[in-house]
């Protein structure tokens, strides 16, 4: 009980001094809305999440830059990334709880995803671009649109053009 308090604590307090990004506010808020509601799915999906961007915040911190949304977007990705192996782990082993349970905690991460672009709207961009080379390309994506486009349908767009 005393543990649950003082993660709820040092959650409150994060979000109440605005010392993290937008999107690491929200994804804290649900976390302390989750222990309130006693959903420990979504509860353990968040605060991988939030231990994740902590690690991030003190690796950034020692060469001086700041974590964006971007940064916390890519976070999510690769923790969603490993619950899908997760889930696929255990409907292989035939543990449909644990499975259900890594579904709910997908679930509750995916709602933090931004909007991701479609086969159309990438190829309007890379049409547009003078230099239409797969390095340069790739390079434009990662530095103009990181997180919100996937970067396998960059590449399988660029190299159809």
């Amino acid at each position: 009980k005393l543990f649950l308090d003082l993660s709820m604590l040092i959650c409150y307090y994060s979000v109440r001094n605005g010392d993290d990004t937008r999107l690491i506010n929200e994804i804290k808020k649900a976390n302390m809305l989750a222990l309130k509601n006693k959903e420990t799915a979504k509860r353990a999906a968040y605060s991988v999440l939030i231990n994740k961007y902590m690690l991030l915040e003190v690796s950034n911190r020692e060469s001086g830059k700041e974590v964006t949304d971007a940064d916390v977007v890519s976070l999510i990705q690769k923790t969603l990334k490993e619950l899908a192996e997760e889930k696929e782990m255990y409907v292989k082993g035939g543990n449909a709880e644990r499975a259900e349970s890594t579904q709910i905690q997908i679930d509750a991460l995916q709602v933090f995803m931004p909007k991701m672009m479609d086969e159309d709207e990438v190829r309007k961009i890379i049409d547009s671009l003078e230099d239409k080379s797969m390095k340069s390309v790739m390079q434009h994506f990662k530095e103009n649109y990181q997180g919100k486009v996937d970067m396998s349908l960059v590449s399988r767009v660029a190299r159809s053009l």
